[in-house]
């Protein structure tokens, strides 16, 4: 049983840097046909992707938030990593990690964190 766990801080000062963690366990991040994404939903909204890493590292980022955006991750612990710079009230969210399975012309988003509450604010 594959299992994400987002973590990091619930509250970021404006101007700031969100820097979060998602911990898997049951699957590697270097498996093939997968990649692994950050997610957010702001309240009152809809979901909004915003970016992944893949099994070689390679990473992809939604254009409007590419500038603020970077993904790493750490192989030896299993983990990837969110950081998102220059944040303001606009960024409080709830952040998920997620899994993707890729093939035959498809995107699965087949296992989720729980999700974690950030807020920006000073």
């Amino acid at each position: 049983q594959v299992q994400l766990q987002e973590s990091g801080p619930g509250l970021v000062k404006p101007s700031q840097t969100l820097s979060l963690t998602c911990t898997v366990s049951g699957g590697s991040i270097t498996a093939n046909h997968y990649y692994w994404t950050w997610i957010r939903q702001p309240p009152g909204k809809g979901l909004e992707w915003m970016g992944a890493i893949d099994l070689r590292g390679s990473t992809y980022y939604s254009p409007s938030l590419e500038s603020r955006t970077s993904i790493s991750r750490d192989t030896s612990k299993n983990q990837f990593t969110l950081q998102l710079s220059s944040v303001t009230p606009e960024d409080t969210a709830v952040y998920y990690c997620a899994r993707v399975w890729y093939g035959l012309g498809i995107n699965k988003y087949d296992y989720w964190g729980q999700g974690t509450q950030v807020t920006v604010s000073s």
